[in-house]
């Protein structure tokens, strides 16, 4: 065999590989919950981390308030408030409009109550404190209270990244991440970017959603607006988000076409 017809063998098998291995990633970095101890020991681990609804309001958040009068004067149980109660809230305009918005100042206007503070209070504080006022001009009315806009962004190497709206009080990571189809075979589970709104400015944590101990991380749950990037591996700037069987079929054939055109030539 020439040494014109060894090297192209040699390039053409070399192509291939390098087709083959842009478009695979290693299992190791596609597993979620790696814990070397416990796939050692084949054993349960546990991690502490208490549920906590710890969320504070802020200017801008929108609630969702409704009043149940459980007794009017025919000792018949009714329902009132605002409009909310009387029409289900079926997109999102209409939970912009059917909610109340903190103002500027971290108020809430009522009908009944008036303005009343509820900045930097959680949601069931809130509520506590609305019904100590409202107890002030209605008997035997109870209030439920709950956040509309718990919005969360899903970014990166997603199956469907985009925005998407919470109807729960919380939500964790690998929830959100379910949300958005999974993650994609590319994404860097180990620099997963939550970024978080404080009453400063904003907040970059990086964790690592690969790893088990994220469980007892405190950025496990989410709270609203968080945006969530997830980057991709460097392979993928030079890889395949499929396998490209197209363009294997396609330089298998060139390589025979170029091995038989350099052995007529040789004839």
């Amino acid at each position: 065999m020439s040494i014109t017809k060894r090297t192209l063998k040699s390039g053409v098998a070399a192509l291939l590989l390098a087709t083959m291995f842009a478009s695979c990633v290693p299992q190791e970095k596609m597993l979620y919950l790696k814990e070397a101890q416990m796939a050692a020991e084949n054993k349960s681990v546990n991690y502490v981390n208490e549920r906590s609804v710890d969320y504070k309001l802020q200017p801008g958040d929108n609630l969702y308030i409704r009043f149940i009068n459980l007794v009017d004067e025919q000792g018949v149980a009714t329902l009132s408030g605002d409009a909310s109660s009387r029409s289900y809230m079926s997109s999102e305009a209409s939970i912009y409009l059917h909610s109340y918005t903190i103002d500027e100042q971290g108020y809430v206007e009522l009908p009944l109550t008036g303005k009343v503070e509820l900045r930097n209070l959680t949601v069931d504080e809130a509520k506590d404190r609305l019904q100590e006022v409202l107890d002030k001009y209605m008997n035997g009315t109870t209030l439920v209270v709950k956040l509309s806009n718990f919005n969360l962004t899903l970014l990166g190497e997603v199956s469907k990244p985009g925005m998407y709206k919470v109807y729960q009080s919380q939500i964790n990571l690998f929830e959100a991440v379910a949300l958005a189809g999974n993650m994609t075979n590319f994404a860097k589970r180990d620099e997963v970017r939550i970024i978080r709104q404080t009453e400063t400015g904003s907040e970059i944590v990086t964790v690592d959603i690969g790893a088990a101990d994220i469980l007892s991380s405190p950025y496990y749950y989410l709270k609203p607006n968080d945006i969530v990037y997830v980057e991709p591996l460097k392979i993928k700037s030079w890889g395949f988000s499929t396998f490209p069987y197209s363009t294997v079929i396609s330089v298998i054939t060139l390589g025979v076409t170029l091995v038989t055109l350099f052995n007529r030539l040789k004839q």
